[in-house]
């Protein structure tokens, strides 16, 4: 079984609404929910994991926050209990979403396939190597490390191509636009499983990028 088949309609859907649940009431008693067992039970599997917040728009959704851990290192029922609320209340990019707000806004999870490091002998193999829409970027020099999810150059309209991708990649670790092409600069690719919300507290949906 594929990671991809390990996860239905029906697991997207509890796992959203267990992060909608959290995050609703830790803005309401600062304190996240109990686990229930069920989430114990089910999602005990170890996989890094992104909960990203939008505010809904018909035009088109902005991110309100996004908080993940890379690596498989915690149970996924822990992870998405943890970064459910660090999606809404720790991304230094935005002040903490209100109770409030949550009427407007629609989450996403993406699941995340562990990171393999792409071995090239020049920086033109990554263009072979790397398919938009399947796969997300890990940009990595010494002790900076950047992700970008693999819907990050599709949504929004963005349209990348994937040394635009490779570049703002790098930018998220704090590295020059250009450096996928040095020789000391890691790039490790993945996969993710994606399910979304249509709309606030609506339909969930498997969200498929090709």
């Amino acid at each position: 079984m594929t990671n991809d088949e390990k996860f239905s309609i029906e697991d997207g859907k509890l796992l959203i609404r267990f992060a909608r649940e959290n995050i609703e009431y830790f803005l309401k008693n600062n304190r996240r929910i109990p686990i229930p067992q069920e989430m114990k039970d089910k999602f005990g599997e170890m996989f890094g994991a992104f909960v990203t917040l939008n505010r809904f728009d018909i035009s088109g959704n902005t991110l309100r926050g996004c908080i993940g851990y890379i690596e498989p290192t915690y149970p996924l029922y822990d992870v998405i209990h943890k970064v459910s609320v660090s999606s809404a209340i720790e991304d230094p990019r935005f002040p903490s979403v209100t109770i409030e707000e949550m009427d407007d806004i629609v989450i996403e999870l993406s699941i995340l396939t562990p990171p393999k490091l792409l071995d090239v002998n020049d920086p033109k193999e990554y263009l072979d190597k790397i398919v938009i829409g399947r796969d997300g970027l890990i940009a990595e020099k010494g002790m900076r490390r950047g992700l970008l999810l693999p819907q990050v150059p599709i949504d929004h309209d963005r349209n990348w191509d994937i040394e635009t991708f490779l570049s703002h990649t790098c930018m998220k670790a704090w590295l020059p636009e250009d450096a996928w092409k040095m020789k000391d600069t890691k790039i490790y690719s993945f996969q993710a499983i994606l399910f979304e919300e249509k709309e606030p507290r609506g339909e969930i949906v498997r969200k498929y990028l090709k």
